[in-house]
């Protein structure tokens, strides 16, 4: 059953009107239970909880990292799309790509440089976030679980600013690729698996600088997001996850005192 939405403003205005009932579709959520079931029903918040503690939302200076880290991540997007433009990833083309990027194109040098300092500041907010939490120990029960969601986190912003060193295809990046994939091929048993992977051939050529360039645009990006989404979502599941452990150890302590 629909119920009409009394609230005032413009937005319930709009709801009552025949284009607002023909896009809200769901009834007004007045009460604690009818947000809940809306919560529930929401395709994109059924995945967290109803309820939870407001200290756990509440900005406080822990964020920094995590928050900068994320918002790194948007700015390294954003600039990313627009060098995407005028870059192609072959070896005839790429490094005079970049030199025209930075004397031709408008805003070309500085948006290079900003996805640049983005790419630095955020290897280094990721690792500053995963020390603090590891020495407050917040990896501990119940947060196991998004303490390797985090690693896995630091490891593909690692692998993100490895494959993008590539791409200037200048004698920096080629050798610095050369000495990091060899690397790779010494790792036990899957080593020369991994460094073929990476390099599509013997040595870094084309090959090479296709698949960085599809890693780096495509596949490590994607990652990246949904691995970044279920680490916000395992965190506001730990926090609600915490308020029912302690709402059990009071029973528990209520209980021992009453057998006393």
């Amino acid at each position: 059953m629909d119920v009409t939405d009394t609230r005032p403003g413009m937005i319930a205005r709009l709801r009552r009107s025949p284009v607002g009932r023909s896009i809200f579709r769901s009834p007004a959520r007045l009460t604690p239970r009818d947000r809940a079931a809306g919560h529930w029903s929401n395709f994109f918040l059924h995945i967290y909880p109803v309820k939870m503690r407001r200290r756990e939302i509440a900005f406080r200076y822990s964020w920094y990292l995590g928050v900068f880290s994320t918002v790194l991540l948007g700015s390294l997007v954003v600039s990313g799309i627009y060098l995407m433009f005028f870059y192609v990833p072959s070896p005839n083309q790429a490094y005079t790509d970049i030199q025209t990027l930075q004397t031709e194109i408008t805003f070309g040098q500085y948006i290079r440089n900003v996805h640049r300092w983005s790419a630095h500041l955020m290897v280094l907010a990721v690792a500053f976030h995963m020390a603090r939490v590891f020495y407050r120990g917040a990896y501990k029960p119940p947060r196991q679980f998004n303490w390797v969601i985090g690693v896995v986190l630091l490891l593909l912003t690692l692998l993100m600013s490895f494959t993008g060193y590539l791409l200037p295809w200048d004698q920096l990046a080629f050798w610095a690729v050369t000495v990091g994939t060899e690397m790779a091929g010494y790792v036990p048993f899957i080593g020369d698996s991994v460094r073929e992977m990476l390099l599509g051939g013997p040595v870094v050529g084309a090959s090479t600088l296709l698949r960085f360039y599809v890693l780096h645009v495509a596949v490590l990006p994607s990652l990246i997001v949904l691995v970044l989404m279920v680490h916000l979502w395992r965190w506001r599941k730990d926090a609600m996850l915490d308020q029912n452990t302690m709402s059990d150890q009071n029973v528990m302590s209520d209980q021992d005192r009453s057998e006393r």
